[in-house]
């Protein structure tokens, strides 16, 4: 993509307050596009945007949020930036099946955080679980942006989806888990950071080590890292916390998005003593059992 018009997209984007993850997405998927056809993307037709589209669902074979995002960066660039007339020049979106996900049980999250394979990334999927963190959100938590006051306990997420900070709840459990491997620890400034400890852990990183967790635990269960984030908000409803507190928590500007987790709701859930809070998701975790062979 010319220099020139890669600044005027981004300027576009800042001034549209999208995430720097998003706008560095999006540039890389009009890159991607410039050097399928060799050209620059301003000289393409729709009918060469949609082909492209085509061959990312088509012959590449990607997810249909990895092509929709794709198609949000050429409607952005074509419509916003070059002005591109929106009836005449029409990039389509696929529409994403509706799947609901698979929720682990308790019994199941309890047997993956042990299984593990260290105490990085125990906490680290403890503190996704218990907090309902997005990955990207949990990989970039600041060692400061744990608040343990006791009239605070909270934790503060910084440029969620959307651009958005939020604070979630902090549970007593999960504070003493990070008390646990910050003395093991001891980190600086990422509270999970890289092996140089000069940047935070990278999301693929994050994701493999559920991965591994998943399979020494024996789960066989689909989905990645970001099922814990749907386990919190469906143990929380089922433990009773109402809608509204939850969309709060995740940071859903629609309460219909989580709306959706009241179709996953188990009715064979009972809460394992009155005592207990409903936010500390942790302290309601069974004792693993060792996996069967």
């Amino acid at each position: 993509m010319p220099t020139a018009l890669r600044v005027r997209m981004d300027n576009a984007m800042l001034v549209r307050g999208l995430a720097d993850r998003t706008r560095q997405s999006y540039l890389e998927a009009i890159t991607k596009l410039t050097r399928y056809y060799r050209l620059s993307p301003d000289t393409l037709t729709a009918a060469q945007v949609e082909a492209w589209l085509l061959y990312l669902a088509k012959e590449r074979q990607l997810s249909f949020s990895t092509v929709n995002q794709a198609a949000c960066a050429c409607r952005l660039l074509y419509h916003t930036v070059l002005g591109r007339d929106q009836a005449s020049f029409i990039i389509p979106m696929a529409k994403r099946p509706q799947r609901q996900p698979e929720i682990l049980a308790r019994t199941e999250v309890a047997s993956l955080l042990a299984a593990a394979p260290d105490i990085t990334s125990r906490t680290l999927l403890m503190t996704i679980y218990a907090a309902g963190l997005r990955v990207s959100e949990a990989c970039s938590l600041q060692v400061t942006d744990i608040d343990s006051a006791p009239d605070r306990l909270c934790l503060r997420v910084r440029q969620g989806k959307g651009g958005q900070d939020r604070y979630t709840l902090l549970a007593p459990t999960l504070l003493s888990a990070l008390r646990e491997y910050w003395r093991c620890a001891r980190p600086r400034l990422w509270l999970f950071p890289n092996p140089g400890g000069n940047a935070p852990i990278d999301i693929k990183t994050a994701q493999r080590r559920y991965n591994q967790a998943r399979a020494a635990a024996h789960i066989r269960k689909t989905g990645g890292v970001h099922t814990l984030r749907h386990c919190f908000a469906t143990h929380l409803l089922e433990s009773g916390v109402d809608l509204v507190t939850i969309q709060k928590l995740m940071g859903h500007k629609d309460l219909s998005t989580t709306g959706r987790y009241l179709h996953l709701v188990s009715m064979q859930w009972q809460r394992p003593r009155q005592n207990l809070s409903p936010f500390d998701l942790l302290a309601a975790l069974p004792t693993p059992q060792p996996p069967k062979p």
